[in-house]
């Protein structure tokens, strides 16, 4: 056994079970070996729960892994067989002195094969191989080492590429000429970002030079597996590494074209701007620093929140004499921008995705309440908005503060934490978070006798809005007087929108919107005909065909 290993099997809670593993490989006459990321992480003492086996033979890789379920006893073998894998899934606590709250320890068993690539086409073609045909379809060294299981040779390295070298140096390398290895497989490059990333390696000049010359052949990947790639990326501890990698070598243009686009400084009359590139990434690098006591999974949606939080500067991007540069709004619009950025990177379109979008929203609103003349009015609306989301606002806030100068900077976060004492103060008063009104529509339509519709909604909003602007207390009294306050109006606008209804046909439907918006928000006349003049305006201006836009 190499001494390294040695070392490092000592201290691994899955030690005895490779030993196991490796008897009743013997026992079954399969010549086995534990690979890839295993010895990897073994050697550079990283703890792994995903540990990978190669069987020489056809069908060796699922007999094993059938052989080890029967042998491990309460377990079954997960077959892949149009991939010729097998998979055991050990749940936690799966060895002695493993916590309950360990991820579980997933085995996976493959039969040696050998692969090679049709230039157009992602997928390979496959046949049975050997243990050294397995280490050179690899994609790096440091990934195509192996470890002997048989008893007699137990942890022995098998090494061809010198990849225990390359983990001393702290360099991602491949085994095979890297132009050959991406064209094989364009997702390498990525990973060789990703790798780089995790491990705080740099990649060989040979790696970065085949990376650009290569880079447009990420166009042939599928959107899942690309963003399979970013998103392990994204959660390591110095995300940046991998991002400005990915950028120097032209990579990042292909797979992510609107934060390449955040690249560059432009001048006028001796004004320039940051670059929001660099600064997205320094964002970014500050965040997963400040939640590191946090498990990164936890903080991934927060993490995206910081890629793309800067996303639609390029469209705000504005310059005056008086100004200099500006990015009026890039906050409303590029939360408007996430469904489209999240359906094309295949990333879910649920409520994760609608809490990236609240996030960049709102991430200029907490500065906005710094001045000491801020009413409790926009507080409370800013708690309303925020909800539970609220301290993880502040501390992406607390993150995009990434001036140069140190004083500057202290300044910015000293100002929040003014902000962080006045959001406690107002959320103790009012109890604001996760807010539910005090009347609800249920209430409210059996005490106004109504159904669901229109009416019941304004009644809501203006209650709502009454207890976010002070006028009353966030409590069931005072808001039900409130109630009885409001409810003829209510009851009258809500009637004067389903005249209005009754009125549209055909395309004059496209207008419904915008009358629901004056119904709930506009000063509407007491005369019926006159405030059903005001919506018939409101009516036709929507309709209006938009004017041509100047020449000028």
């Amino acid at each position: 056994m190499s001494t390294e290993l040695r070392a490092a099997l000592r201290d691994r809670p899955y030690a005895d079970l490779l030993k196991r593993i490796g008897e009743v490989a013997a026992q079954e006459d399969i010549e086995a070996y534990a690979v890839g990321g295993l010895v990897r992480d073994l050697l550079i003492g990283r703890p792994t729960t995903d540990l990978d086996f190669v069987t020489v033979g056809t069908g060796t890789g699922i007999a094993l892994a059938e052989a080890v379920a029967d042998d491990l006893g309460g377990t079954t073998a997960h077959i892949y067989p149009n991939f010729g894998t097998a998979a055991i899934r050990l749940p936690t606590p799966w060895a002695p002195g493993v916590d309950e709250d360990a991820d579980p320890l997933v085995l996976e068993f493959v039969a040696a094969r050998k692969e090679s690539y049709r230039r157009s086409s992602r997928k390979p073609i496959v046949e049975d191989g050997t243990l050294e045909d397995d280490q050179h379809r690899r994609d790096f060294t440091i990934n195509a080492m192996a470890m002997h299981l048989h008893p007699e040779r137990f942890g022995q390295l098998i090494d061809p590429f010198n990849g225990q070298r390359d983990l001393d140096r702290q360099t991602i390398d491949t085994p095979l000429d890297p132009v050959e290895t991406f064209d094989d497989d364009p997702l390498r490059m990525i990973r060789a970002a990703r790798f780089a990333t995790q491990l705080e390696f740099r990649v060989s000049d040979r790696v970065f030079e085949a990376m650009t010359d290569r880079a447009d052949r990420v166009e042939i990947l599928s959107q899942e597996r690309i963003t399979e790639e970013l998103n392990k990326m994204i959660v390591a501890d110095q995300p940046s590494i991998g991002f400005k990698m990915m950028e120097a070598s032209s990579i990042l243009a292909h797979i992510l074209p609107l934060v390449q686009r955040l690249k560059g400084i432009e001048e006028r009359d001796g004004r320039g701007h940051k670059d929001n590139f660099y600064h997205t990434l320094k964002v970014l690098d500050n965040l997963a620093e400040r939640t590191a006591h946090r498990d990164a999974d936890a903080t991934r949606w927060l993490r995206w929140v910081a890629l793309f939080h800067d996303i639609a500067k390029p469209d705000t991007k504005r310059y005056s004499k008086h100004d200099g540069w500006t990015f009026h709004g890039h906050e409303d619009r590029g939360a408007r921008m996430i469904p489209d950025i999240f359906r094309r990177l295949k990333l879910p379109m649920d409520e994760r995705m609608q809490y990236v979008q609240k996030i960049i929203r709102l991430h200029h609103r907490p500065i906005a309440l710094v001045d000491d003349d801020v009413t409790d009015s926009a507080v409370r609306r800013l708690l309303y908005e925020a909800g539970d989301d609220v301290d993880d606002l502040m501390t992406f806030v607390r993150s995009d503060v990434t001036s140069g100068n140190p004083h500057r900077r202290r300044r910015y976060l000293k100002a929040f934490d003014r902000v962080e004492k006045k959001m406690a103060e107002v959320e103790e008063k009012d109890r604001l978070r996760n807010f539910e009104p005090p009347v609800d529509g249920y209430e409210i339509m059996e005490t106004l006798g109504i159904d669901e519709g229109v009416a019941v909604g304004i009644a809501k909003t203006w209650i709502r809005e009454a207890i976010l602007d002070g006028d009353i207390p966030n409590e069931h009294d005072p808001a039900f007087e409130y109630l009885m306050q409001i409810k003829d109006e209510a009851l009258r606008r809500g009637e004067l929108f389903e005249t209005m209804l009754h009125r549209l046909s055909g395309p004059e439907r496209r207008a419904t919107g915008a009358i629901k918006d004056a119904v709930f928000n506009d000063d509407l006349p007491d005369d019926e005909d006159a405030a059903l003049a005001h919506l018939d305006r409101v009516k036709r201006d929507t309709l209006a065909p938009a004017e041509p836009a100047s020449s000028d």
